[in-house]
């Protein structure tokens, strides 16, 4: 069993879990190093740390702005494994990298997944990548023992829900939507059909919702129908509002989410 799912099926039956996204290189390599360590202290069960990357059309305006800003102040490809590797050595939480796949198939599956769990990383999310396409990088992740999470959405086909339970090791993404759009309770209403088209497709399978999750009682309502709650643009937003401290007490606060 894959580290992340380990959590999420430890902490099922506990409330939940809390999963945290942080861009690496914002503002800086070292303070996004610092910001995600800060963020396991203080109550993220697993951690995301994203990839920056020049076209980020999948991603909301605060994180597009945030990982504009790490690539102009010099964040590079490389950088991913020295941080991921100071991070894993500070932290006991699963860190997953999230990523578009172009700089992966640039830098090479095989030497990308390689490098990923030499320096500790429990895996990959890959957006913009789906099952049908992945043959290389499914067995780059066999080889290496990581966990490899694909996408579920409301447009997905039950049979390519199907394929992405089948092929995801750790959890199934469940997104309501490509971007920030649309009312929250539209949106929580999509992301409960999402999370109850996997069920139906492999009652196995741990998956988490990503949907512009901000308080506490959000993160206790995902849990209710998924097995994690993903958060990245409120902590992002509040490192920007109050740095280290203003970044801790964000996660704490949602943190008492997962709370029976």
């Amino acid at each position: 069993m894959s580290r992340t799912e380990d959590v999420l099926r430890r902490n099922k039956g506990n409330g939940g879990s809390l999963i945290g996204y942080f861009p690496l290189g914002y503002p800086s390599l070292k303070e996004s190093i610092d910001a995600a360590v800060v963020m396991c202290e203080s109550g993220v069960d697993v951690l995301e740390l994203g990839i920056p990357y020049s076209d980020p059309v999948m991603d909301g305006i605060v994180i597009q702005q945030a990982t504009e800003q790490a690539l102009a102040n010099g964040f590079r490809l490389r950088h991913t494994f020295d941080a991921i590797r100071e991070v894993t050595s500070r932290v006991s939480a699963p860190v997953l990298v999230m990523t578009y796949w172009n700089p992966v198939m640039q830098y090479g599956q095989e030497k990308f997944a390689s490098e990923l769990a030499a320096v500790g990383a429990s895996g990959a999310i890959t957006p913009d990548l789906i099952p049908d396409e992945a043959s290389g990088w499914i067995g780059a992740t066999n080889n290496h023992g990581l966990d490899r999470v694909f996408l579920a959405t409301p447009t997905s086909s039950p049979a390519r829900t199907e394929s992405a339970c089948a092929n995801s090791v750790g959890f199934v993404y469940a997104v309501s939507t490509m971007g920030i759009t649309g009312a929250r309770e539209d949106l929580d209403q999509k992301a409960k059909q999402v999370v109850a088209e996997v069920r139906t497709q492999s009652s196995d399978s741990m998956t988490a919702v990503g949907i512009g999750v901000s308080t506490a009682a959000q993160v206790r309502d995902i849990n209710s129908y998924a097995d994690g709650a993903i958060v990245g643009s409120a902590f992002v937003k509040a490192y920007q509002q109050g740095g280290l401290d203003g970044l801790r007490r964000k996660v704490s606060e949602l943190a008492k989410g997962k709370s029976k």
